[in-house]
C-alpha cells in the first residue's frame, strides 16, 4: 500500500524557496531543508530529489511567480510612466523592508552559480529574455498610445530596465536608503522623457 504523503508539496516547495533564496544553494545543507521544512530525508528524495532538483524546481516557482506577477501589474497599469515608477517604487520597497536583505533570488544564483553552472547560465538567460520581452511589449503599448517619444531604442530602454530592477536588489542589500534608489530610478526614468 503507498504511502500518503502528509504535506502539501506547493507549500514545502515554498518553504524551500525561501530558504535557498536566502541562504544559496551551497550554504544550504540537506538537514537544513529536512529542519526547515518539516519533512523527513525519505519524503524530500521522494518527492522532490536530490537537494539540486528541490533547488531548481524552487527556483523556477519563483521565476514563474515573478514573471507573472509583471505581467499582471503591468497589465493594470495604463500609464507607462507612472507603471514603471510604480514598479520600481515596489521593487525599493520590498527591497529596504526585507529584514534578511535576501535581495533577489535570480541576481543571488547568477553571482553563485555562473559561470560554473552552465544549465542554470542557460535558464537566467531565458529569465532575463522573458522580463526584458515583458518591459518592451510594456513600452511599445506606451508608445502606440502616444505616451512615450517613437524614436527611442525600445529594446536597449526595455534592457536598462531589467539592470536597474536587478540592480535595485543587489544596492540595496548593502545600502537600503530609500532616498538614493528612488532618485537613481528618476534619472532611469528620465530617459522616457
Amino acid at each position: 500500500m503507498p504511502r500518503v504523503k502528509l504535506f502539501d508539496e506547493n507549500e514545502v516547495l515554498t518553504k524551500a524557496m525561501n530558504l535557498f533564496w536566502k541562504q544559496g544553494y551551497a550554504a544550504t545543507s540537506v538537514q537544513d531543508l529536512v529542519s526547515h521544512l518539516g519533512i523527513n530525508r525519505a519524503s524530500l528524495y521522494d518527492t522532490f530529489g536530490d537537494k539540486e532538483q528541490l533547488f531548481r524546481k524552487s527556483f523556477e516557482l519563483y521565476r514563474k511567480i515573478n514573471i507573472e506577477g509583471l505581467k499582471q501589474f503591468l497589465g493594470g497599469q495604463k500609464d507607462i510612466r507612472e507603471g514603471f515608477i510604480k514598479l520600481f517604487d515596489n521593487a525599493i520597497q520590498e527591497a529596504i523592508t526585507d529584514t534578511d536583505r535576501k535581495g533577489c533570488f535570480v541576481v543571488n544564483t547568477t553571482t553563485e552559480l555562473v559561470p560554473n553552472d552552465e544549465s542554470i547560465a542557460e535558464v537566467l538567460q531565458s529569465n532575463k529574455h522573458e522580463f526584458e520581452n515583458t518591459f518592451l511589449e510594456y513600452l511599445k503599448k506606451g508608445e502606440d498610445a502616444g505616451q512615450i517619444k517613437t524614436d527611442q531604442d525600445l529594446e536597449s530602454i526595455a534592457a536598462l530596465f531589467y539592470t536597474l530592477y536587478n540592480g535595485l536588489r543587489v544596492v540595496s542589500k548593502v545600502q537600503p536608503d530609500k532616498k538614493k534608489l528612488t532618485d537613481t530610478v528618476k534619472v532611469a526614468l528620465s530617459v522616457l522623457d
